[in-house]
């Protein structure tokens, strides 16, 4: 079982396997050296969708961590609103009823 986080939408834990580690390295990149090319922040989210990005793949693991970051990624434009949009818990992947 995965230990608890955070909720804390800025504390990101280290990644624990290769392939998150992999994407947490590619989404840092972005965030060093990518991002700052835009002329201004765009992200109508906070956290910021790299900042969510890096936590979902650190709290989730690469699959269901890429998955979330696509997700969001798939809110991105004049459709939504934006506003705050933390990663979900551990919890959110149970197949568990919660009664």
């Amino acid at each position: 079982m995965c230990a608890p986080t955070s909720d804390d939408p800025f504390d990101i834990p280290e990644p624990k396997s290769i392939p998150a580690k992999t994407a947490a390295s590619a989404v840092r990149f972005y965030q060093k050296y990518l991002s700052g090319l835009k002329m201004g922040s765009t992200c109508r989210f906070d956290p910021v969708c790299s900042t969510y990005a890096l936590k979902a793949v650190s709290v989730h693991g690469a699959f269901k961590g890429t998955i979330l970051s696509a997700a969001r990624l798939s809110k991105c434009g004049p459709w939504h609103p934006g506003g705050f949009d933390p990663v979900p818990n551990h919890g959110f992947w149970s197949t568990e009823t919660v009664t």
